[in-house]
């Protein structure tokens, strides 16, 4: 009888799993509880999810388009693609010669974010760079293709350079580089002239810029929230940036997972490429609808001003409770310090009913914030700023 190789025992086979971290929001799961409890019901500021009805205008043409037997292609419809473009040029100061060859429709922003090294054939003894304090997506997709991850202070690396970087001799090695602008968690918006010269930085060390920029249509005390599809930030050249970009927030659109990439074409051809062997497509009746979602404008005027009236009953809540805001110049959450360390204040607002979320999930440099989302119905927001009055 032939000799059988035994099976490798399950703690190998597990992979790329026993190299990740362990899934942060499992932590709140206490806390949850807790705040479950309270006899009002709890009030959930820990998570960016949209509660607010989809625009009407893009529930019909979903509806419209819901006989689709076929399959959809990777690169979008003409009229997405065409809508993509008339979207970039409108709202995120892209150039004219943008084209239909420099946008890519894909399946939400958390997709490509998490891929993105991947699909750019990022590997093993190569650097993915992000922001110091940031969305952990960006450190899984360098950890998922065996990259080195690299938190960075990006005022400072606009500002200093090489000499921001904890090892210069790691300029070398970086291979992306990410904006998120503004920031999720922080709400910080970097200004064109900062932009500029990272993307000035990164260009001569030949190192892609991905700009996360999901939250530009949130802007609150700034007067422009800047693409690196502006001019301004690329000297006229698309080349070696993209923008990612997701209507989830601006349209509630979470559910249909609906969001794109654009800018150098030659990068964006790339992505494609490697997208259809993937069979990466976004659903068909989903590409009708979010056509309809990117020209609707009004909807998302109207869905801001929802935002800041929320904005404003809880922001001065939590200053009246004692709390310290920071950043916040843009986008769905209040970056918020109480002087003590963050699952202290996640224990203390539990005990309200108000849940949220503390900064160490996003860098250790969040060890005593907490993040607090406008996400959650008016009677929701207006519950948590009389529990604040009345700890």
């Amino acid at each position: 009888m032939a000799a059988t190789t035994p099976a490798p025992p399950a703690a190998a086979r597990r992979g790329l799993a026993a190299r990740l971290p362990a899934f942060p929001w499992d932590a709140l799961t206490a806390a949850k509880q807790r705040a479950a409890a309270h006899a009002d019901g709890i009030v959930d500021l820990s998570v960016g999810t949209p509660v607010d009805p989809t625009p009407a205008s893009v529930q019909a043409a979903l509806a419209e388009a819901a006989d689709r037997p076929g399959y959809p292609t990777t690169i979008g419809t003409p009229a997405l693609r065409e809508a993509l473009v008339d979207f970039v040029r409108r709202h995120r100061g892209a150039p004219a010669e943008l084209d239909v060859d420099g946008v890519l429709p894909t399946v939400g922003s958390k997709e490509l974010v998490a891929h993105l090294p991947f699909q750019l054939g990022i590997g093993p003894g190569e650097i993915v760079a992000f922001p110091a304090i940031a969305y952990p997506t960006y450190d899984m997709g360098a950890r998922f293709v065996g990259a080195d991850a690299l938190p960075l202070d990006l005022a400072d690396l606009a500002s200093r350079g090489d000499d921001a970087l904890p090892d210069p001799s790691a300029a070398s090695r970086i291979r992306l580089l990410w904006l998120n602008s503004p920031s999720n968690p922080t709400g910080e918006v970097l200004a064109a002239e900062q932009m500029a010269a990272i993307v000035a930085w990164a260009r001569a060390r030949g190192i892609i810029v991905a700009s996360d920029e999901c939250y530009a249509l949130l802007p609150w005390t700034v007067d422009e929230v800047p693409s690196v599809l502006d001019p301004r930030v690329n000297a006229g050249s698309l080349a070696d940036v993209l923008c990612v970009y997701s209507l989830s927030k601006q349209s509630n659109l979470a559910g249909y997972r609906a969001a794109f990439v654009a800018g150098d074409p030659a990068l964006v051809g790339e992505l494609l490429a490697v997208r259809k062997q993937a069979g990466m497509m976004l659903p068909a009746p989903i590409q009708e609808a979010m056509t309809v979602a990117l020209g609707d404008d009004a909807a998302v005027a109207a869905q801001r001003e929802v935002y800041r009236c929320r904005r404003e009953v809880l922001e001065p809540a939590l200053r009246a409770a004692g709390g310290t805001i920071h950043g916040s110049q843009a986008g769905l959450y209040l970056w918020t310090g109480f002087g003590e360390e963050a699952m202290t204040t996640v224990d203390r607002l539990a005990d309200l009913g108000i849940l949220v979320a503390p900064g160490m999930f996003y860098g250790e440099g969040g060890g005593d914030v907490v993040r607090v989302a406008l996400t959650a119905t008016d009677e929701r927001i207006t519950a948590a700023a009389r529990r604040l009055a009345r700890p």
